[in-house]
């Protein structure tokens, strides 16, 4: 491992500061904060990925805008309300919040990416929030990543927050990182916010380049419960104050740059899956000896989205039959009598038929809060994981409505 984790989130790399208050845009939430604020001060290049959903919030739109200039220094987010399909006012009040920040903060407004989370389909308080933001600076703190975790968490039970660091040519360079995810949750992406922050120098193009192959093994590979949703999106922010040499692509020091930030962005995608609402297992899903990458993650997204077979894990049911099932629907290339199935490395099925294995001892694999599901298809030499959950009574109750 050529990176260590150490404490800070957003605010350990050199430069980063970041802060939260409570403005109270969900009635609910009282005294709980619910903006959040990052900052550099110095020149700062940014890279994004966002919701596929043809359904985009407000937010989403003027981040991808914004997304373009050469030098964003701020994000600034809200938990309570998602600003989405609040038509053109909903894109009005986005650009508010960006122009708020800047004002606050002596930017333009294209020098601010903004982001939202909560219900859908509600306008945002956008006065009291101008209002709020305008004092934010105040709250702003090398130690405050903690406090902007806090702030973007909707049905979250925890902050999630990481930081490594590791060396380039001599110099230390930080990654941070802070996320929010519980429900509607699916791979490309999932109800996420992540904010991620380097003091690498590093080129626009290829830290964005270096995002979304970090975000395809990350986020795009979770599912709690099948929904993908209007709001998603990842930010980096790099402001080069470690001061290491520019990276570029391909270069050995890039590759060391770029197993750090898989290693955030996997450790948060690992921490949303396991706090999903009314989850009680995580399950990693494995296929391999799949006939082409596309059927490897056709066959394990059927097995890790099917509601069957989460609930079974729910009930500690290993009832690898709804396994082979997904997996005969899921569109990829597969023979019935060629494929085995493992709980933990335990044989549940081989050659397409029951195993062996006594079915108390898969029992007890399953009633464990973690384990593996592999999945071998003998058709070739291609694999993929995905993280997933079970489907909990919980779930349903936490998603009856508010």
């Amino acid at each position: 491992m050529s990176y260590q984790q150490i404490s800070g989130g957003v605010t350990a790399p050199r430069g980063f500061l970041a802060g939260s208050a409570y403005c109270g845009i969900k009635a609910s939430n009282t005294g709980r904060p619910d903006i959040a604020l990052i900052y550099s001060p110095y020149p700062t290049v940014a890279g994004g990925t966002f919701t596929t959903n043809k359904v985009k919030a407000a937010p989403v739109r003027i981040s991808a805008v914004n997304l373009r200039a050469p030098d964003v220094r701020a994000i600034v987010a809200n938990s309570g309300n998602a600003n989405a399909c609040t038509g053109v006012g909903g894109i009005e009040t986005a650009k508010r919040m960006t122009r708020a920040a800047a004002a606050a903060l002596g930017l333009k407004d294209k020098q601010v990416m903004v982001c939202s989370t909560g219900r859908i389909g509600v306008p945002l308080p956008i006065e009291k929030m101008e209002a709020t933001i305008a004092q934010m600076p105040e709250a702003l703190g090398p130690e405050g990543s903690q406090a902007a975790a806090e702030a973007i968490m909707t049905s979250d039970t925890y902050a999630k927050s990481i930081a490594v660091e590791f060396e380039i040519d001599g110099k230390r360079v930080r990654i941070g990182g802070i996320a929010k995810g519980a429900g509607m949750i699916d791979p490309n992406m999932a109800t996420m916010l992540c904010f991620v922050t380097t003091d690498a120098v590093i080129e626009k193009q290829v830290l964005q380049q270096a995002l979304s192959v970090s975000v395809e093994q990350s986020f795009n590979r979770i599912t709690i419960d099948g929904d993908m949703s209007t709001n998603d999106s990842v930010i980096i922010l790099a402001n080069g104050q470690a001061e290491n040499p520019t990276l570029v692509s391909p270069s050995p020091q890039l590759d060391t740059f770029q197993r750090a930030l898989d290693h955030v962005t996997q450790s948060l995608a690992r921490l949303i899956v396991e706090d999903g609402e009314g989850v009680t297992k995580f399950v990693e899903v494995h296929v391999n000896g799949a006939a082409s990458f596309s059927d490897a993650r056709r066959a394990a997204e059927a097995v890790a989205k099917s509601t069957l077979t989460k609930c079974a894990w729910f009930g500690g049911d290993p009832n690898w039959g709804r396994i082979m099932d997904a997996i005969g629907y899921s569109g990829a290339k597969m023979r019935e009598e060629l494929v085995d199935i493992y709980y933990d490395g335990v044989v549940a099925v081989k050659g397409g038929v029951a195993s062996s294995t006594p079915f108390s001892k898969l029992q007890e694999i399953v009633a464990a809060k973690r384990f593996t599901i592999t999945i071998d298809l003998h058709l070739g030499s291609a694999e993929y994981t995905v993280y997933t959950t079970d489907l909990s009574t919980d779930y349903v109750t936490l998603n009856m409505g508010e």
